[in-house]
């Protein structure tokens, strides 16, 4: 049912949704004092998710534009929580933050396309 709708056809919407499910399993592992930082890095990852979908429905690129810049401003949260969480435990957050700079490059590009589109 969820292939009938266009933001499963854009392979960053696929990367997002992975990384948002990375980033429920990392967290997992925090102790529990930082549940604020728990709380607030999922929610810009799915925030990151929910721009790109909520954007392909708009009625033209322009409009999509909009949610895809506010799905980069998530994805510089989710970095921003990450290298906090650097500084506060000890867990190796590298390939995730090596992953989310991909995500903001194929965000980038996508943006490009869409207003060389409009």
């Amino acid at each position: 049912m969820t292939e009938d709708f266009r933001f499963n056809e854009f392979r960053v919407y696929q990367l997002a949704k992975e990384l948002h499910k990375e980033i429920f399993e990392f967290t997992k592992k925090f102790p529990r004092e930082l549940e604020y930082l728990v709380n607030q890095i999922r929610r810009a990852s799915l925030s990151v998710v929910l721009n790109i979908a909520e954007g392909s429905g708009k009625n033209s690129d322009k409009d999509f534009n909009r949610y895809i810049h506010n799905a980069l401003g998530s994805v510089y949260e989710v970095t921003a929580c990450l290298d906090v969480a650097k500084d506060l435990t000890r867990l190796n957050y590298e390939s995730l933050m090596v992953r989310h700079y991909a995500l903001r490059k194929q965000l980038g590009s996508f943006s490009k396309k869409l207003r060389a589109d409009s």
